[in-house]
């Protein structure tokens, strides 16, 4: 079984997440456009990174980056957000990262809208127990909004 853990960013990690972001299929999956090189940097440092209020993790797995898990404010809501590389689909690593992620997050409820054909996703979610409460729509797009109240 693979060894997973997170552990905070560094800044080596922001060029593996933005090689990550710019796979397409990853692209195709989440509804999410893959930024150019400097817009992502410029993100990741000063609005992930560079806000306090936000919990941001890398995933590691037996000593590579796997992608990492973020929470933030969205006006009253707290969202979570990850991304992971596609090498590391499929293996059960989305799952123990999110169990560890969300024993670390205290924040309750806590929002996630994946979209909506993104059924890994949304099942990944919903093995952790959060709840369908309808959907969103981002740029045209359909999303499922999902909630955690508990645990």
């Amino acid at each position: 079984m693979d060894d997973v853990v997170l552990r905070d960013v560094v800044e080596a990690d922001l060029e593996v997440f933005l090689e990550q972001e710019h796979d397409p299929e990853a692209v195709r999956r989440s509804r999410f456009p893959a930024r150019p090189r400097e817009r992502f940097l410029t993100h990741w440092r000063t609005r992930v990174l560079g806000d306090p209020a936000n919990r941001v993790r890398a995933i590691e797995v037996d000593g590579q980056v796997a992608g990492n898990l973020v929470a933030w404010w969205e006006e009253d809501r707290r969202f979570i957000g990850y991304w992971m590389g596609r090498g590391f689909w499929g293996r059960g690593i989305g799952t123990r990262a999110l169990g560890l992620f969300l024993a670390e997050e205290p924040v309750r409820p806590l929002y996630a809208d994946p979209h909506a054909g993104n059924t890994a996703s949304v099942r990944l979610l919903e093995r952790h127990g959060f709840q369908r409460e309808g959907t969103v729509r981002h740029d045209g797009d359909e999303h499922v909004m999902l909630v955690l109240r508990s645990g």
